[in-house]
């Protein structure tokens, strides 16, 4: 049976910037990226700005069309016009944006099996940073 010093040790970097991991992680770790992507999963099909917006409290009109820019630059949503007056614009998930929109599920998930842990963490830590003393200057 192996110990811990017969295992390698794995020494942790960030990442260089071309890394496609950093790259990944910084569109996916976007306040509002995992919220439009689930909302438009959860969905199941193509849903209009307004319809999107009022799925995501919180989200402003600016942040919200900034997000679905990005996710359209980065291939995960599709943006379709339709030539009517007024035009219709429908948002959708492309294929990669499935399969992106999978990790929101899972995240979701994870975080509602252990949202109470962590709330516990928190306020078990916080209390006792408050007993802690000050350091001095």
């Amino acid at each position: 049976m192996g110990t811990v010093r017969d295992e390698p040790r794995v020494v942790w970097t960030i990442p260089p910037e071309d890394c496609p991991s950093r790259t990944v992680i910084e569109v996916l770790a976007n306040r509002w990226v995992m919220y439009v992507l689930g909302m438009l999963r959860q969905h199941g099909g193509p849903m209009r700005f307004n319809q999107l917006r009022r799925s995501l409290p919180g989200i402003t009109q600016k942040m919200l069309t900034q997000t679905l820019r990005m996710l359209e630059r980065d291939g995960l949503v599709s943006r379709t016009v339709y030539p009517t007056v007024p035009p219709r614009v429908e948002y959708g998930l492309t294929a990669l944006g499935q399969e992106a929109s999978h990790l929101a599920s899972v995240i979701g998930e994870w975080s509602t099996a252990h949202a109470d842990a962590i709330m516990a963490a928190r306020e078990d830590y916080d209390r006792r940073a408050a007993l802690e003393p000050e350091p001095l200057p």
